[in-house]
């Protein structure tokens, strides 16, 4: 076994003994630094040692992998890289961390699935009369359609905090932050029916279970599932989704990025830029289609 191996193995026993990691994380760990042994065996032969494996050698490893490797991955590997190193360097087996002199990739930005206005529309429509639910069901997508609330702060919503007559809710948001938040008109509309059949406004939990109880971000996800599962051209879905296709909506309505910010609750802006990428892949799209030296044409 070559020296390098031999302190993989004492620090994979470290921190099964010591820092007493999940089995998952262990195996994730193993698995990445078993990659770097293997590597350093092909470039540098069987008595590799681990001071010579440098910062050089490291990106050549990393570059190697990039062609086949997501960005979130490679940084995985980097991190346990620089784990196994941290403890080399604690226990004097190294002078220098190496991997500390590579920054973490940058990860691809995954932009949030929508659906578009017909899809949202037909998923609005799903409840059927027939069931016995229908109307909380109907009220539920309406108001995570109309507003762009997240499931917990659905879940959250007392009666008493309802405006059917200025349509406004009052919504807590993270961090016990609150905001009013506008409610189209087909959502009260949805909402005005299912607390007429509850017999008018109520001031406890807005959303009751099939027990009388609040109900939680569980059945809201199984309500929407249900509904999805109905409309043979939608892909599976979360409430999620909703709350992305507010923001998307709204901005290709002509909302300003701000005014999205705050009906949405973010901190920060840059967390609602995100959606200016699905903006513009939509535009890119309607080009392709409609513009006739979009192809080359003529």
């Amino acid at each position: 076994m070559s020296p390098l191996a031999e302190q993989i193995e004492q620090f994979l026993g470290y921190l099964r003994t010591e820092r007493n990691v999940s089995p998952h994380t262990l195996a994730a760990y193993g698995s990445d630094l078993a990659q770097v042994l293997a590597f350093s065996l092909r470039e540098k032969g069987d008595g590799v040692r681990t001071e010579q494996l440098d910062h050089l050698f490291l990106r050549r490893y990393l570059a190697g992998l990039s062609k086949t490797t997501k960005k979130s991955s490679l940084g995985r590997k980097l991190a346990a890289i620089r784990s196994f190193f941290r403890y080399l360097l604690r226990r004097g087996l190294v002078s220098a961390n190496p991997a500390e002199l590579i920054a973490t990739p940058k990860k691809e930005q995954r932009l949030p699935f929508h659906l578009d206005i017909d899809q949202a529309t037909t998923l609005m429509e799903a409840p059927d009369d027939g069931e016995k639910y229908v109307l909380r069901d109907r009220a539920i997508l309406e108001l995570l359609y109309s507003s762009g609330l997240r499931v917990s702060e659905l879940t959250s919503l007392n009666g008493n905090e309802l405006d059917l007559h200025g349509g406004m809710v009052r919504v807590t948001g993270k961090g016990g932050k609150e905001r009013i938040v506008p409610v189209g008109s087909r959502a009260l509309a949805a909402l005005q029916e299912y607390l007429d059949e509850r017999g008018g406004q109520v001031s406890g939990a807005l959303f009751l279970n099939t027990r009388g109880e609040r109900i939680n971000r569980r059945s809201v996800a199984r309500i929407v599932d249900a509904h999805v599962l109905r409309l043979a051209a939608f892909k599976r879905i979360s409430p999620h989704t909703l709350r992305h296709t507010f923001a998307t909506h709204m901005l290709e309505g002509g909302a300003d990025l701000r005014a999205i910010q705050e009906l949405l609750g973010h901190a920060s802006l840059s967390t609602t830029q995100k959606y200016t990428h699905v903006s513009i892949d939509r535009l890119m799209e309607v080009y392709d289609k409609a513009h006739p030296k979009a192809h080359g044409a003529g």
